[in-house]
């Protein structure tokens, strides 16, 4: 199989924390970006071959990903490719991934491989898409789609899916479509090249522009399309509140366990930085704490990423604190998102509620 992680068009309702990055680079569970899971889930599966269809915001993400070292991506054949959006001429407007792909479609010529993995940046899970393939093969499918049973994601965005006992999908309907059922699509598409490259040239030709809504949903009746339900955890992150419940939910150690303590690892960029420095003033409790931080106050049920300086007399519940904030001394801070490099001067009060927690974007001082 060759990966496309396919960034165009992607759902953006990440609010303050997509201003200046979009949604793939998000900082997630204290040391990761969320691309780091779909892209661990293609390299601990064999994929030797990765596109990374790039649309916009992307100056951070192409720093986090580098040569793909990390990821043993930096080779001679193959590996890490970032391809950025094609604009149309008239307009100055991307447009749809369709035409992306159809641009960059000497990435598809080139590699040998006969199956392509389609995959959004923005799910949370530890998948093995070798799994997906055979079931895939088995079922002699010509789209295989992963879905999960959403028991809880009413706060995301997503598809919903009608599949038959046999696995066949019948429906397919974006999230505000009239669909009654708990089948919850996880954007990650498997399909032959020559079945990608076909659709991609005749959407165009009628003057469709979008994967899925145009290529798949539209022509379901024709295409052999399959479901594969993954049991594991597994979690869509593209509004704020659902940001919020997928992070808080790593505090738990089930969930902990079934994302990083697999025999597949999750990679991320390594950085080299010192423990955590904890005073004897300092209380920490149920807390997933990065290196580099260095606390003197209180932290409960709070997740702080690298570099978080807490002060003296500082209380930090229920909330997510990302790289390099500084948190004064007597501060007070619940249920609340700080993006890179806050400053919260001495004495603040900040406080949100659990279903719309405070954000602060980055580099703010309060």
């Amino acid at each position: 199989m060759m990966g496309v992680i396919n960034l165009v068009n992607e759902p953006d309702g990440l609010e303050e924390l997509t201003y200046s990055r979009n949604v793939a680079s998000v900082p997630f569970g204290s040391r990761y970006r969320l691309i780091d899971f779909t892209l661990s889930n293609m390299i601990n599966s064999g994929l030797e071959n990765v596109a990374v269809f790039t649309q916009h915001k992307y100056r951070s993400l192409m720093d986090h990903l580098g040569s793909g070292k990390e990821w043993d991506l930096d080779r001679k054949r193959g590996g890490l490719f970032i391809l950025p959006a094609v604009m149309q001429d008239s307009t100055g407007m991307s447009r749809g991934d369709l035409f992306q792909f159809y641009s960059h479609r000497d990435y598809f010529y080139r590699g040998r491989e006969e199956f392509v993995v389609i995959s959004r940046s923005h799910i949370v899970c530890n998948i093995d898409l070798n799994d997906v393939l055979d079931y895939h093969l088995e079922k002699n499918a010509d789209i295989t789609v992963v879905y999960k049973h959403a028991d809880d994601e009413e706060f995301a965005k997503f598809r919903r899916m009608a599949v038959k006992e046999d696995g066949k999908v019948t429906v397919m309907e974006d999230q505000n479509g009239r669909l009654r059922t708990d089948n919850i699509s996880m954007e990650i598409y498997i399909m032959s090249k020559e079945l990608l490259l076909d659709m991609v040239e005749s959407c165009l030709s009628q003057g469709y522009d979008h994967l899925v809504r145009d290529g798949i949903m539209k022509n379901i009746d024709k295409l052999g399309v399959y479901g594969y339900l993954h049991e594991g955890h597994a979690g869509i992150v593209n509004t704020i509140q659902s940001y919020y419940k997928h992070s808080m939910q790593l505090l738990n150690p089930k969930v902990w366990r079934e994302l990083f303590f697999q025999k597949n690892l999750i990679y991320t960029k390594v950085k080299d930085e010192p423990p955590v420095k904890y005073s004897e003033h300092s209380l920490v409790r149920n807390a997933l704490i990065a290196n580099g931080c260095i606390i003197e106050g209180k932290v409960e049920n709070s997740i702080l990423f690298r570099g978080v300086k807490i002060r003296k007399g500082a209380y930090v519940k229920n909330s997510i604190i990302l790289q390099n904030c500084e948190i004064e001394e007597n501060v007070i801070i619940e249920n609340a998102i700080l993006d890179k490099d806050v400053f919260i001067s001495r004495g603040r009060v900040l406080t949100g509620d659990k279903q719309s927690p405070f954000i602060a974007s980055k580099t703010k001082v309060i």
